[in-house]
C-alpha cells in the first residue's frame, strides 16, 4: 500500500489519543500507580501502565493495515519483532505489577530475543565500509541476543524523566523509518512509523508534568521493537551500515554504556537500579525536566541526522524532524497549560473550605 507508513503513523497516533487516557483511568481506579522514592524524580503517584496503550495501539494499527491490504508481510523478520516484542511487553507488564527479580527478567528477555532470532531477526553480516563484509557465522546468535536484550534494557534505563523515553523512541523510530525507505525496506519503515505514532500519542499525556508513565512494559517493548527494526530495516540492506544502528540508537546506547562502565569501576551490581544515569546528572546540574529531555532529544536527532547523511536521506529527514519537534513543542506547552489549569481548579475548590474554616 502506497504511503502506508504515513497512514500507520496517523492511525496509531489517533488511537493513542483515546486509549492512553482510558488506560490511565483504569490505573487510577485500581491503584496501579508509581510511588515516589529517593531514586525517582516525580513527587506524586502516577499511573504506570502506559506501555499497555503503546503496545495495543501498535498492534491494532498493524492489524488494521494488514486487514485493509489483505497481505501479511511474511519473510521480513516481522513476526520475530512482533512476537518477541509482545513477550517483552508482557514481561514488563508483570514486572510493573509484581516487581520481578532482575535475574528472572534477564532469562525471559534472552528467551524473547531467541524466539525473534529463530523467526528471522538475525545479525548475520556486518558491512565494513573500509573493506570486505564480515560474516559472523556461529557468532550471529550471541551478537543478535546481546543487541536485542541490550537495547531493550537501554531504553528502560533512560525512562527516568517525563517525556524522555517516549521522545527518544519517537525520534529513533522516525529515523529508522526514513532510512528503511531509502534502503528499500518498506515493511520495516511501516512498523517504525506505527511505533512513532503510538509514542507520539502517548507523549500527549507523558510530557512534564506527566499524567502517566510507560513503565517497564512500554520501555522494553519499544526498545525491543527498535532493536529488531534496526536489524531488519538497516543491517540487511546497505554496504556501509555498520555504524547506522549505533547512530540511530545513540542516546540509549551511550547511557547504558556509561552505566555499565560506572558500575564496573565502582564494583556495584550491574542489575541494581540507581539514580546516576545521564538524565539524573542533568537534573542535578539544575536543568528542568523539559530542558533535560530537550538536550537528549537534540543529541538523538543529531546522531540520526548523521545516519541519514550516510544514506543520502538527510534533506527529507530534517523536514520530518522539524515537524516532529514542532508537534512535540506544542504538546509540551499543552501539558504545561493543563497543569496550570488543574492547579487553578484545586485552588477554586479549596477556597470555600478555607473561608469556612476562618468563620
Amino acid at each position: 500500500m502506497q504511503y502506508a507508513h504515513i497512514l500507520g503513523f496517523l492511525i496509531a497516533f489517533i488511537l493513542a489519543l483515546f486509549i492512553v487516557p482510558a488506560v490511565r483511568r483504569v490505573c487510577l481506579k485500581k491503584g496501579i500507580v508509581d510511588i515516589p522514592n529517593e531514586r525517582k524524580v516525580h513527587t506524586n503517584p502516577i499511573p504506570r501502565l502506559g506501555g499497555v496503550a503503546i503496545w495495543l495501539c501498535t498492534i491494532l494499527t498493524f492489524m488494521i493495515l494488514v486487514f485493509v491490504n489483505w497481505d501479511y508481510p511474511f519473510g521480513n523478520g516481522l513476526s520475530g519483532i512482533l512476537v518477541g516484542g509482545s513477550i517483552m511487553f508482557l514481561l514488563g507488564l508483570v514486572d510493573d505489577l509484581y516487581d520481578l527479580s532482575p535475574k528472572f527478567k534477564l532469562v525471559v528477555q534472552i528467551g524473547a530475543a531467541l524466539i525473534a532470532f529463530l523467526l528471522g531477526v538475525k545479525i548475520e553480516v556486518l558491512f565494513n565500509p573500509f573493506g570486505q563484509q564480515i560474516s559472523l557465522g556461529i557468532f550471529s546468535l550471541p551478537v543478535t541476543l546481546i543487541w536485542l536484550v541490550g537495547i531493550s534494557n537501554a531504553m528502560n534505563f533512560i525512562d527516568g524523566v517525563d517525556g524522555l523515553a517516549g521522545g527518544v523512541s519517537t525520534i529513533c523510530a522516525v529515523t529508522l523509518s526514513v532510512i528503511a525507505i531509502y534502503t528499500h525496506q518498506p515493511i520495516s519503515a511501516v512498523m517504525a512509523s506505527i511505533l512513532a505514532g503510538s509514542m507520539m500519542g502517548f507523549l500527549v499525556y507523558n510530557f512534564h508534568p506527566a499524567r502517566i508513565f510507560m513503565g517497564d512494559s512500554g520501555a522494553l517493548f519499544a526498545g525491543f521493537a527498535l532493536a529488531g527494526l534496526s536489524v531488519t530495516g538497516v543491517l540487511k540492506s546497505l554496504t556501509a551500515t555498520m555504524l547506522l544502528p549505533l547512530l540511530i540508537l545513540a542516546v540509549p546506547i551511550i547511557d547504558i554504556s556509561y552505566s555499565v562502565l560506572r558500575r564496573l569501576l565502582k564494583g556495584d551490581n550491574l542489575m541494581k537500579a540507581d539514580a546516576e544515569h545521564i538524565h539524573h546528572k542533568l537534573l542535578k546540574a539544575g536543568l528542568s525536566h523539559n530542558r533535560t529531555a530537550a538536550i537528549l532529544y537534540l543529541v538523538c536527532a543529531a546522531a540520526g541526522a548523521t545516519a541519514t547523511i550516510i544514506v543520502g536521506a538527510h534533506r527529507v529527514y530534517l523536514i520530518i524532524l522539524l515537524i516532529i519537534f514542532l508537534l512535540m513543542l506544542i504538546l509540551a506547552r499543552f501539558a504545561k497549560l493543563r497543569k496550570i489549569k488543574e492547579i487553578d481548579n484545586i485552588k477554586e475548590i479549596n477556597e470555600p473550605v478555607r473561608e469556612e474554616l476562618q468563620v
